[in-house]
């Protein structure tokens, strides 16, 4: 098991608890407002005309984003949903643990989330190797700085929990 990020001076492991929880929860939040509103978007794309007229392969891309779009917001709600549900069993540190797990996945499922809205309209705007190929720099970019350069910040002995 990963230990904890370390406490703060004078800061007893309880409210080390609290505090990692509240910053998890307060990421999750900015996280989650765009998850919301990107599937609000994926989700209106499929009732308009110019969507009727598309490929296969941008309808089928769609739904892969839909998917991908639900997924990311299913593992970043989930921490809130488990501390209302277990917050009296004082297991804060089990959900904290598990939590970080769900939103480092939901975060994933948002890069790829925002990848695939991007090939979207890139396909739709200008079609071909151009719109892969932006596609393509996108993923580089959300992988880049969300979780390479992480990495590349954080010492070796650390791993996520």
């Amino acid at each position: 098991m990963a230990e904890l990020p370390p406490a703060e001076p004078g800061e007893t492991p309880s409210a080390r608890l609290a505090r990692n929880f509240s910053e998890l929860l307060q990421e999750l939040r900015v996280a989650q407002a765009g998850v919301q509103i990107l599937f609000a978007f994926l989700l209106a794309i499929v009732f308009t005309d110019v969507y009727a007229e598309q490929s296969a392969y941008v309808r089928g891309l769609h739904l892969v984003t839909v998917l991908c779009a639900a997924a990311s917001s299913t593992l970043l709600i989930a921490p809130a949903v488990w501390h209302r549900i277990l917050f009296r069993h004082r297991r804060r540190e089990e959900i904290l643990r598990y939590a970080n797990r769900c939103a480092l996945a939901g975060s994933a499922f948002l890069a790829a989330t925002m990848t695939g809205t991007v090939l979207i309209v890139a396909e739709v705007a200008v079609g071909g190797w151009f719109a892969k190929l932006i596609g393509a720099a996108t993923a580089v970019v959300f992988v880049g700085l969300w979780f390479v350069v992480p990495r590349l910040l954080r010492p070796d002995d650390e791993l996520p929990a």
